[in-house]
């Protein structure tokens, strides 16, 4: 029986990468090159654009995993481009990557149908730029839908992750180094991969038995914080989804 926190933890990887994929692809990049901007220029305006034309600070307060000065400078460098192009051409990156990777799996529709009803009922508390997405229309086309779905469960688990990464009195560099990354938009990663891929300065300190155990914790405590959204499910729609994603992601 797939409870709702077990869904939560089998559907993490998947979603990860298969929500986040398009960050890294060609079609971000050709965004790039349209807009003369370079890649975290685009990453943040088209990320965090849901915001607003707000201080960089609140752009850091919510990429978290950052350092502030990468975050203000990329912010502050992608001004070029007004919010609300960059969020609509950032969505559109996201829907034609999910056409490309997507479109021969007949499992879209489905995905899409079972994920809006976890997204449509779930709280948008602790998860301010789940709750600016969930405001972006989605398409209509299913691998098109699917993907942005998953973009958007995926910014849900980051808000809460965040969260629960600063109330165990981690540093987000810490909680980066202290844990293998499954669900990176490059699939599995190790902490320095990740941490060199966001920008921190090197060289990174060893975590500590005791960082990396109140790590794990932190990934348990985001399954229980994520759990309760999944439970708009049935048991079988539970298996389903876990299926579904699972199949969307292999090779």
């Amino acid at each position: 029986m797939a409870d709702p926190r077990t869904t939560a933890a089998a559907v993490k990887g998947p979603i990860g990468v298969l929500g986040g994929g398009f960050m890294i692809s060609r079609e971000a990049k050709a965004l790039c090159e349209k807009y003369g901007l370079g890649p975290r220029e685009l990453y943040f305006r088209g990320r965090c654009g849901v915001l607003g034309e707000v201080h960089p600070d609140v752009v850091t307060s919510v990429a978290v995993f950052f350092p502030a000065g990468h975050v203000t400078e990329s912010w502050e460098g992608g001004r070029k481009l007004p919010v609300e192009e960059a969020v609509a051409a950032y969505a559109g990156a996201c829907q034609d990557w999910g056409r490309r990777k997507l479109g021969g799996f007949d499992g879209c529709a489905r995905i899409a149908e079972l994920l809006e009803k976890v997204v449509r009922e779930a709280s948008v508390l602790g998860a301010p730029l789940f709750a600016g997405w969930r405001a972006v229309p989605l398409p209509d086309d299913p691998p098109a839908r699917a993907a942005q779905l998953m973009h958007l469960v995926r910014e849900l688990r980051g808000g809460l992750h965040a969260a629960a990464v600063l109330a165990a009195g981690l540093h987000p560099l810490e909680a980066t180094l202290a844990a293998e990354h499954s669900g990176t938009p490059f699939g599995q990663a190790t902490g320095e991969m990740i941490a060199r891929f966001f920008q921190w300065p090197e060289p990174y300190p060893v975590p500590s038995p005791e960082v990396v155990e109140r790590r794990r914790q932190v990934e348990e405590r985001t399954d229980d914080l994520m759990a309760p959204f999944f439970a708009v499910l049935t048991d079988a729609e539970r298996e389903e989804l876990a299926e579904l994603v699972r199949l969307g992601h292999a090779p």
